[in-house]
């Protein structure tokens, strides 16, 4: 481990892409008179990122950007993936192989700009790991159970064992469950622009299928993943209509 005594150099990618089941042309939504993607960028613009750029499939997202003087690149409609997105965004900027690239999701139109800086940071301080990424503790046991709160297990370095949709580390006396701690994952990430490039060439691993976690492709195939415990999670990002109203509430209140 190495550690850093400035704030790192880094770029924010943000994946952007029409197609969304449960909630369809969700980077376009409108959010207090500007499209969801916009917000997220503008956001990300607060933290001490150098440069903050969409990268997408959609002619109409990409014109929403210009629109707004939000940096945007037209990727290939065949990624599998939004590593593989931005891996392409890596490759068409001609990033160096040890530039740091964090992604910032696409539907988090109130991520708090530190945190953004926070994963940035923690790549940095960890030469010998190719990823980082943020988790949260977990106060409602019901997370516990819920598949859709990704759970992840820590090393005493503070990296990834393993991410999972099950209940881990799993308490075999129920009497210990309140009193194990269990963290939640939050998709965001940064990364190593030569892992990057990599990871395009990496088949799909049996956990990763099993899991739907395309995280767990890169501890498969060895890669080391940082990760930074927060004291509070973010406020929650946009999946559903539900979402959506929660979060125009808020703005219309700012």
């Amino acid at each position: 481990m190495s550690t850093t005594s400035k704030a790192p150099d880094f770029l924010v990618v943000i994946p952007a892409r029409l197609g969304s089941t449960r909630l369809p042309r969700k980077p376009l939504a409108d959010l207090d008179g500007k499209p969801m993607v916009v917000r997220v960028a503008e956001r990300a613009k607060l933290s001490n990122a150098h440069s903050v750029v969409v990268a997408t499939d959609s002619p109409e997202i990409q014109a929403a950007c210009d629109e707004h003087r939000i940096e945007c690149l037209l990727t290939s409609p065949d990624h599998p993936t939004g590593t593989d997105r931005i891996a392409e965004v890596a490759q068409l900027l001609k990033l160096p192989a040890d530039a740091l690239v964090v992604n910032v999701q696409g539907d988090e139109p109130l991520i708090p700009p530190e945190l953004i800086n926070q994963v940035a940071k923690t790549l940095a301080d960890n030469s010998n790991c190719a990823i980082s990424t943020v988790a949260t503790p977990i106060t409602d046991l019901a997370e516990i159970d819920n598949p859709n709160a990704v759970k992840v297990v820590l090393n005493r370095a503070n990296e990834a064992l393993y991410f999972s949709r099950a209940p881990i580390p799993f308490v075999r006396d129920q009497n210990m469950k309140a009193q194990t701690a269990h963290l939640r994952h939050l998709g965001i990430y940064a990364y190593r622009a030569d892992f990057l490039q990599a990871y395009t060439r990496l088949e799909p691993a049996p956990p990763e299928q099993a899991e739907a976690l395309e995280q767990l492709r890169a501890l498969w195939n060895g890669y080391r993943i940082a990760v930074h415990v927060a004291s509070e999670a973010p406020p929650a990002g946009v999946d559903t209509p539900e979402d959506l109203d929660r979060v125009r509430q808020i703005l219309s209140k700012s």
